[in-house]
């Protein structure tokens, strides 16, 4: 099980980037905006960089929803591979086999 601080903290991180999504979004706009001046692109850009760090969606890292691990995960079930293959293996997802050949 990964750390409470590192889960807590990948959560705040979540949190801020919802915040601050439409007005990193219409910093961005402004900043790409070929018809507005210079100056005020400029002044966009200044105002993206003062943004919080972790208020950037790019931040996140994906977790295992029932441990926390960052590694080892699988976007399709939210999982790590060692808890899906446990989950897998006590048949509680659906669908899901082990291989055999």
């Amino acid at each position: 099980m990964a750390k409470q601080s590192m889960i807590n903290r990948e959560h705040k991180r979540t949190l801020l980037a919802k915040r601050f999504a439409s007005k990193r979004a219409a910093l961005k706009n402004a900043a790409a905006n070929q018809e507005l001046p210079m100056e005020e692109r400029e002044a966009a850009r200044m105002n993206l960089q003062k943004l919080p760090r972790d208020s950037s969606p790019v931040r996140g890292r994906n977790r295992c929803r029932l441990t926390g691990r960052p590694h080892g995960y699988y976007r399709k079930f939210g999982l790590s591979r060692n808890e899906l293959r446990r989950l897998a293996m006590e048949g509680h997802v659906p669908g899901l086999i082990k291989a055999s050949w």
